[in-house]
């Protein structure tokens, strides 16, 4: 994998969990807390995509340049 590429999946994952754990805060959100005991949807989508992204981003990173010659 690139390691541009894997930085840029990083940078959107970071930015989704943000984004998520925002969404969770929100009125809306509390509003689907008070009656379901639980965020919305996309509140929680956005911080597992979040953290999939990251996570492939980071383990591109960390595999390093595998490219045989």
């Amino acid at each position: 994998m690139n390691r541009i590429f894997s930085i840029g999946l990083s940078v959107c994952g970071g930015a989704l969990i943000v984004y998520g754990l925002s969404a969770a805060d929100s009125i809306g959100s509390s509003f689907s807390r008070f009656f379901t005991g639980s965020p919305t949807d996309e509140a929680i989508w956005m911080m597992v995509g979040g953290v999939t992204l990251l996570a492939i981003g980071l383990a591109g990173l960390f595999r390093g340049n595998s490219r045989q010659s």
